[in-house]
């Protein structure tokens, strides 16, 4: 790559800081943007973005770089948590990190990255870029643990376009060994997991907010009242933790599961049979192709979840866009308002959001 003006999304975290020092070693004219992305003003003690901002200006001015602000909360709020709220109410169970990526990071900050001049834009996700013959692939990251080409499934191909990644080549090892020999302080911070504006505090309590709470009956798979779930928005399939349904007088004592969502009733469905979970079939909606030349039938891998290992899988076409994936091995908990993500070896080819699953008859 030529020289080049690059700004780089910097999260106070160490893969964006060593992105930005790695790109500066390259000899590029490199600059950080810090992104608000949620109205942290709101009392409590659970937002990062404070230290986030202030450890990004830290190792900005140990790399000698400027580092931007830009507020992107309400960009947010419209394109993602309200997408994320109506899909909870539905009795769907999203991922805000996929639309993230998506309508803010390679929508918004590109576009803010523009107005200052810059030529690129970098990131810290473990994931790689392929250009040749004018084509432009997305690739899974070097690492396998820190893989997230599933988090970027979504993003349209344009949107690759003048991006870069630079320690996707990495492992994570490798990334926090750069950052200690370059001096940088936070080479030891912990990585942030979870969705990001909910930060450490319990799920529910977060979600109750804006999704007030509405009881009905936990049954098992006869139908027979087991107790009384807080709302369905709260569980999801195939979770164990936290559904207050233990020691039932002539049940064993073995885990109960969530099993099923039923939205008309405002039943929640529970089982002790891990088997019932599994499903062999799922159909996908809202597809988003990476890899324009993805013919039907196709035989490829696939993934339901984040760091789950590939799975072999049949793709085929279905009705009004949608497309039915079958598994050579039963998928545990699919789960709809989640993403698959479709492979082809180490390419993403992209992906859809599930919409309905099941096992086929014997």
């Amino acid at each position: 790559m030529a020289r080049a003006s690059i700004i780089v999304g910097m999260s106070g975290g160490v893969d964006s800081s060593v992105a930005a020092l790695l790109l500066k070693r390259q000899g590029h004219a490199v600059s950080g943007l810090f992104m608000k992305n949620w109205d942290e003003d709101d009392g409590t003690e659970y937002c990062t973005a404070r230290e986030d901002l202030e450890d990004a200006a830290r190792v900005c001015e140990a790399l000698g770089i400027d580092l931007h602000t830009a507020n992107f909360a309400a960009e947010y709020w419209d394109n993602v948590f309200e997408e994320f709220l109506r899909e909870y109410a539905a009795g769907r169970t999203p991922n805000p990190d996929v639309l993230c990526n998506r309508e803010i990071k390679f929508k918004q900050f590109k576009r803010y990255a523009g107005e200052l001049g810059a030529d690129s834009i970098g990131t810290g996700h473990y994931a790689r870029i392929s250009r040749c013959g004018g084509g432009i692939r997305l690739l899974k990251g070097v690492d396998r643990n820190k893989d997230q080409s599933y988090f970027l499934q979504a993003l349209e191909p344009g949107q690759l376009d003048n991006v870069v990644f630079p320690v996707g080549e990495l492992a994570k090892p490798a990334v926090r060994d750069l950052a200690a020999r370059h001096g940088l302080h936070n080479h030891r911070r912990k990585d942030s997991t979870g969705i990001c504006f909910i930060g450490e505090r319990r799920f529910r309590d977060f979600l109750s907010t804006w999704v007030p709470p509405d009881p009905g009956p936990i049954v098992d798979e006869t139908g027979r009242v087991l107790g009384e779930h807080a709302g369905l928005a709260y569980y999801t399939l195939g979770q164990r933790q936290g559904l207050g349904i233990g020691g039932i007088a002539g049940r064993e004592e073995a885990p109960w599961y969530v099993l099923a969502k039923e939205m008309e009733s405002n039943r929640l469905v529970v089982t002790q049979n891990p088997a019932s979970l599994e499903s062999d079939w799922l159909s996908a909606v809202g597809l988003n192709w990476l890899a324009g030349d993805v013919r039907l039938p196709l035989r490829c891998t696939a993934k339901v979840r984040y760091r789950q290992p590939d799975q072999a899988a049949t793709v085929t076409g279905g009705a009004d866009g949608a497309v039915l994936v079958r598994f050579a091995r039963p998928q545990r908990a699919v789960t709809p308002g989640q993403y698959v993500c479709f492979y082809d070896g180490e390419v993403c080819l992209g992906g859809g959001i599930i919409d309905a699953y099941g096992t086929s008859p014997c």
